[in-house]
């Protein structure tokens, strides 16, 4: 049990963590760089400032993620494909990617359903840890746990401990419980390794999982603080203010009767008039708001060189880029983050694939030999994408199969496609 408390207390301890970078995608995050005098003059009138440019951030390489194909042993898996969507990994797929860009870390369970079909499922962060082999990097065990019962009535605490040999099944009556858990089932582990898979965006080995958003959230942050700010300035300058003098204010009775001097030209009101030969009137010139403009853009071009977002995407330019190769051009940086995250993610739905074999064939994952194929993640025109095809082919350089896979055919439709053709 000491291998479970450790692993319960790493979970708790990346709780508030996790938290935060929930908020930062939500756009529920506090406001920061905000001074009192700021607070007190703001008052309750702006509770919520958020330019929420992180959901745009995790979006627009999510987006980008889409597995299309896998094939084992170099061949198309017609088997683990209809397995694949019948799991709805095909929809699910960019759930756990998104969980992984903005938490760090997102997993799959593979297991078996009643029938013995391979059964697959998503899970956060917030419910699930893994340990790892030093030695190896290997996963050696992995715990998830949630709260029993519903949100409005919890019961209590369930937990399993996945590890090579066994999976252990256990459950405390105390909400949120890390410790007093009574076993109540315990599996024999048929896989010989551990049936969750991590997908972790660390971009270093010793490294902790990184968030897209690690980086991005001081610039948001002061891009929300320079938005306030220009709500505050247009509410006290923004609009010219009219001035009197030579008036009285006049006096009026509260609910508790006392009573309080007022301006006797209410805003409303279009016309001032006044009995008085000394009263004067006049109006001040509105605030510039033209440096909150410049500050924003400068945070924004700061936010695209973090983030890889295109300037377009930031509405930092007004126009759109001239041509589909200036659109390109400008989302080069996108797409090579796209084609990493590809790359790390594409290991771990290669070893939910190994998995789903073996839940299939009872053959050791060990020895299945699976690859993912990806869409490609650059934007291109689909006349553009089918004419390098087409020429491709024509040249005798790419198989057809090939060429329609690059097209972002799955395995199934190119099935379909060369079935429906030979018949014609």
């Amino acid at each position: 049990m000491d291998q479970l408390q450790r692993m319960l207390q790493a979970l708790d301890a990346g709780a508030a963590r996790r938290t935060s970078l929930e908020n930062y995608y939500a756009g529920r995050q506090p406001l920061a760089f905000v001074t009192p005098e700021a607070r007190d003059a703001i008052g309750s009138r702006f509770t919520r400032m958020a330019s929420n440019v992180c959901r745009l951030a995790v979006n627009s390489l999510a987006e980008r993620l889409r597995v299309t194909g896998v094939t084992v042993d170099g061949q198309p898996a017609a088997q683990l494909w209809a397995d694949w969507l019948a799991n709805d990994l095909d929809q699910l797929a960019g759930v756990v990617h998104r969980d992984a860009l903005v938490l760090g870390e997102g997993f799959a369970i593979v297991w078996a359903d009643g029938a013995g079909n391979p059964l697959v499922s998503v899970e956060s962060a917030h419910q699930v840890a893994v340990e790892r082999d030093p030695a190896t990097r290997i996963v050696t065990a992995a715990v998830k746990r949630w709260t029993t019962g519903t949100p409005d009535q919890p019961t209590g605490t369930a937990v399993v401990l996945y590890t090579p040999d066994r999976i252990v099944k256990l459950h405390s009556d105390a909400v949120g419980a890390s410790t007093g858990f009574a076993t109540t089932e315990v599996l024999v582990n048929p896989f010989g390794q551990v049936p969750v898979v991590p997908f972790a965006a660390s971009d270093r080995i010793l490294g902790d999982p990184v968030s897209e958003l690690d980086d991005l959230m001081p610039l948001v942050d002061a891009v929300n603080k320079v938005l306030l700010d220009m709500m505050v300035s247009s509410e006290y300058v923004g609009r010219p203010r009219r001035w009197a003098s030579g008036v009285e204010p006049r006096e009026e009775a509260d609910e508790d009767g006392a009573t309080r001097e007022v301006n006797p030209f209410p805003e409303r009101n279009r016309m001032m008039l006044s009995e008085d030969p000394a009263a004067k009137f006049g109006q001040l010139d509105a605030g510039d708001l033209a440096g909150y403009q410049a500050a924003v853009s400068v945070l924004q071009a700061q936010v695209s060189a973090v983030s890889g977002l295109p300037p377009h995407y930031l509405g930092v330019h007004g126009d759109q880029p001239a041509s589909a190769d200036a659109l390109r051009a400008s989302e080069a940086s996108l797409t090579a983050r796209a084609e990493a995250r590809q790359r790390t993610f594409g290991r771990s739905w290669e070893q939910v694939a190994r998995l789903m074999v073996a839940v299939r064939t009872g053959q050791d994952p060990a020895t299945v030999r699976a690859r993912v194929s990806w869409a490609d993640p650059a934007t291109r025109s689909v006349a553009q994408e089918a004419d390098a095809a087409v020429k491709l082919v024509q040249a005798g350089v790419l198989p057809r199969e090939y060429a329609l896979r690059k097209l972002g055919y799955s395995d199934a439709e190119i099935t379909e496609i060369t079935t429906i053709t030979s018949t014609i």
